[in-house]
C-alpha cells in the first residue's frame, strides 16, 4: 500500500512547507497511474515527467465497465482562510486507496491569477497534494491558454467583423464579448478599444476579464465530446445586431478555428497524489458567474476506473455545490451518489461574527482560542448548508477539517450540531498524516454509500426545466440562500420572458453573488434571514447553457494586493522554484 513517511520536525522547527513535501515524494511513471485507471497505452500520451494528456479514446475503452461511485465534495460558505476542500478531496481519495478501494480525485486547474495572488496554489495541502505541485500551480499543460486564445480569437474577429461592417451588421454599443488574460491586472477592467486611425478598428469601451471566467471555459468543462465543444462553441453570443438580434460566434465565422484551439485542451489531464491514486485535473470555471465545477469527461473517465470518483465543487454547497447538482449533473446524465461537507473549528468562529480576519495576514489569536461556544454560534451556517444538500434528495458526510490548534471541546460541538439533524461527522487528519488520517472519514463514507445502495438513490434537481427562469431564481434564492424573495431589475422580467420565448426557458440558471455569504452582502456571516436578493441584470450563457443572474457587484478580473504571492516567486541557478504554496 503507498504510504509516506512524514518527518517529524525537531524541537523548534517549523514543519516543511507544501512544496518541500512536494519535492520529497517520489513520483511513479505515469503509464504506471494510467495502468490503475485501466486504460490502454495507446489512450495515454506522456507530457513531461508526471503528466499525460488522456485521449477521448479512454473513454470508448471504459465504455463497458461499471460506473463506481460518484462523490462531490463541498463545504459552508467559505472564510478567508480557506476550508480546505481541494485537501479534504484528495486525502478522502487516498483513505479510499488505503480501504482497498480503486479511487480517483478530478479537480479543477489552478488559474494562475489567484495562484500568483493571495491564494496561492491549489494542488491540496501538507500530505494529502496532487504531484507535480509547480508545474499545475504554472502552466500545468497549456489549457488555460488554449482557452484564452480560442476566446480571444473570437474578440478580435468580432473587432474585425465591426471594423469591415460585415453581415449581421453588429451594433457597437452592444458588444458582449470582452478579451481575457490569465492573470490579476485591475488596470484592463475598463478599457477603450480601437483608438488611433482608421484602419485601426472601430472605437468602443470594452475590457479583460480573468480566463476563468470565460463562457469558453465553462463550455469546456461541460462539453462531453469534440462534436459538443463545436457545437457550444457556435452557440455563442458576442452581442446584438441593429436590430437588437443576438449575434453567435457561428455567425462570425469563428467557431470552427476555436474548436482547433481547444482540441488538445479537450482532453483531461492524469496527475497522482502524494500517495500515488490516480488525478485528473481538468478545466477551471469561475465559480461566481459559471459553475465551478471540473470537466464532464474526466468525470466519466474516472467513474468508469473504478470503486470511487470524487469531485470537488466551487466555493460552499449553496454555490459550487448547487451547480453542480442542477447544470453539471444535468449536462452529463451522472447522478451522484454522496455529498461530503467540508467543516473546519477556525471557519465557524468566523461564522460567529465576533472576529475580523484579513485576507493575506495572520490569523488573529481570539479565533485560534479554545471557545466551543463560538463554534456553536456560528453553526447556523453549518445547519443551513447541510439542509441544502438535503434538498436535492441527499444527507452529506461532514468532514472536520482538522488543524493542529483546534480544540476537541470544539470538534464535539460539531458533532452534536450534525447529530442534532440526523448527519454524521467525522474528524479527518489528512493533512499531517494522509490517506491514514483520512480512513475514518473514508469508512463513513463507503459505509454511507452502501445505505444509499441498500435503500436506493433519492437525488433529485432542486427544480424542474419546465419552470420559468424567473421562478427558477425565486427557487435557489428562498430554498437555499434563505432569502424572503427575490427583486429583479427593470427589465429583467421582461428579458428572461423573451429568452423564454426563443427556446431558453429549459436552461438551469446560475446566480452570480458573492461567495462569502449566503445572501448577496459579504458582510452578512452565519445563515442570514430578513432579506431579499437583488437582480441587477441577467445575461444568457447560450453556449454553455445556462441563464446567469447577476445580483451585487461581481469583479470577473481580480486586482492583486499589495503584497500579492507573485513577489514572493522566484528561481536559483539551478532552476528550484521558491516562494510557491
Amino acid at each position: 500500500m503507498p504510504s509516506h513517511s512524514p518527518a517529524t520536525p525537531a524541537s523548534g522547527a517549523l514543519p516543511p512547507s507544501n512544496l518541500e513535501i512536494a519535492r520529497a515524494a517520489r513520483l511513479w511513471p505515469i503509464e504506471e497511474i494510467a495502468h490503475r485507471l485501466g486504460l490502454p497505452g495507446e489512450a495515454v500520451e506522456p507530457y513531461g515527467r508526471g503528466i499525460a494528456k488522456l485521449d477521448l479514446a479512454a473513454l470508448a475503452c471504459l465504455a463497458e465497465r461499471p460506473c463506481g461511485r460518484y462523490v462531490v465534495v463541498t463545504s459552508l460558505t467559505p472564510t478567508p482562510p480557506g476550508e480546505g476542500k481541494t485537501t479534504t478531496a484528495i486525502g478522502l481519495v487516498q483513505g479510499l486507496q488505503r480501504l482497498g478501494h480503486s479511487a480517483t480525485v478530478a479537480l479543477r486547474q489552478p488559474s494562475m491569477g489567484p495562484t500568483l495572488g493571495l491564494k496561492g496554489g491549489a494542488t491540496g495541502a501538507g500530505y494529502s497534494q496532487v504531484l507535480p505541485m509547480e508545474r499545475i500551480n504554472l502552466h500545468l499543460t497549456g489549457d488555460i491558454h488554449a482557452v484564452g486564445a480560442a476566446h480571444n480569437l473570437l474578440a478580435a474577429m468580432v473587432d474585425n467583423h465591426l471594423h469591415h461592417r460585415l453581415e449581421p451588421e453588429l451594433d457597437p454599443r452592444e458588444v458582449r464579448w470582452q478579451r481575457v488574460i490569465d492573470l490579476n491586472d485591475r488596470a484592463l477592467r475598463h478599457l477603450v478599444l480601437g483608438l488611433g486611425g482608421r484602419g485601426d478598428g472601430v472605437p468602443r469601451q470594452g475590457g479583460f476579464a480573468i480566463t476563468a471566467a470565460s463562457e469558453v471555459m465553462a463550455i469546456l468543462a461541460l462539453a462531453d465530446s469534440l462534436a459538443d465543444l463545436r457545437r457550444r462553441l457556435g452557440r455563442l453570443i458576442v452581442g446584438l445586431d441593429r436590430n437588437g438580434e443576438p449575434v453567435t460566434a457561428e455567425q462570425i465565422g469563428a467557431a470552427g478555428a476555436m474548436t482547433v484551439l481547444l482540441k488538445e485542451a479537450l482532453k483531461p489531464n492524469l496527475l497522482q497524489t502524494l500517495e500515488h491514486a490516480p488525478a485528473l485535473i481538468h478545466a477551471g470555471p469561475f465559480g461566481n458567474i459559471a459553475h465551478g465545477n471540473s470537466s464532464i469527461v474526466a468525470d466519466r473517465i474516472g467513474l468508469h476506473a473504478g470503486d470511487f470518483l470524487v469531485t470537488e465543487a466551487g466555493f460552499g454547497a449553496d454555490m459550487g455545490g448547487e451547480r453542480f447538482f442542477n447544470i453539471k449533473c444535468r449536462a452529463s446524465g451522472l447522478l451522484p451518489d454522496a455529498a461530503v461537507l467540508v467543516v473546519t473549528v477556525r471557519a465557524l468562529k468566523y461564522h460567529s461574527g465576533r472576529h475580523r480576519v484579513v485576507p493575506g495576514k495572520p490569523l488573529p489569536a481570539s479565533l485560534l482560542a479554545e471557545s466551543p461556544e463560538q463554534v456553536r454560534e456560528g453553526g447556523a451556517n453549518l445547519l443551513k448548508q447541510i439542509d441544502n444538500v438535503r434538498a436535492h434528495g441527499l444527507t452529506p458526510l461532514v468532514a472536520i477539517n482538522a488543524f493542529p490548534g483546534d480544540h476537541p471541546s470544539e470538534h464535539d460541538v460539531i458533532r452534536e450540531l450534525c447529530g442534532s439533524v440526523g448527519v454524521r461527522a467525522e474528524v479527518s487528519r489528512h493533512v499531517g498524516d494522509g490517506g491514514e488520517g483520512a480512513l475514518a472519514l473514508a469508512q463513513a463514507l463507503v459505509e454511507a454509500t452502501d445505505e444509499a445502495d441498500t435503500h436506493g438513490n433519492d437525488f433529485h434537481f432542486l427544480y424542474p426545466t419546465e419552470m420559468a427562469l424567473a421562478e427558477k431564481i425565486e427557487c435557489i434564492a428562498t430554498r437555499l440562500y434563505g432569502a424572503e424573495g427575490v427583486d429583479f431589475a427593470p427589465g429583467t422580467r421582461e428579458q428572461l420572458e423573451t429568452w423564454q420565448r426563443q427556446g431558453y426557458g429549459a436552461f438551469p440558471v446560475c446566480i452570480a453573488k458573492t461567495h462569502m455569504s449566503l445572501s448577496s452582502d459579504p458582510g452578512r456571516l452565519g445563515a442570514p434571514t430578513g432579506w431579499r436578493l437583488p437582480v441587477r441584470e441577467v445575461r444568457l450563457s447560450a453556449g454553455a447553457g445556462f441563464v446567469y443572474a447577476l445580483a451585487g457587484d461581481i469583479l470577473t478580473m481580480p486586482g492583486f494586493s499589495a503584497s500579492p504571492g507573485a513577489r514572493r516567486l522566484d528561481i536559483d541557478d539551478q532552476g528550484e522554484i521558491t516562494g510557491l504554496g
